[in-house]
């Protein structure tokens, strides 16, 4: 992966993990773009096998889209368990 994709990974993931916690609550800037990235995966990965698809106009604000809806199911789940 180059470095604009790094740096944009991290900022989806930031913007995601800021709207989720709007949804789940928490705080701290590490703990936003951990849960967007790890939640740009899990919404990735779950929304299709649901057969949802996120189509707002604009392919970066369905990426944030997607992320934010898998970080907020992502720390529903880790809330639920742990």
């Amino acid at each position: 992966m180059d470095p604009k994709g790094i740096i944009a990974m991290v900022v989806i993931g930031l913007v995601a993990g800021w709207l989720a916690s709007f949804v789940v609550g928490g705080g701290g800037l590490l703990k936003y773009i951990i849960w967007g990235v790890l939640g740009s995966f899990v919404g990735g990965f779950l929304l299709p096998k649901v057969g949802v698809s996120i189509s707002l106009g604009n392919p970066l604000v369905d990426q944030i889209a997607v992320a934010t809806i898998g970080a907020i199911v992502l720390v529903g789940v880790a809330r639920i368990l742990f």
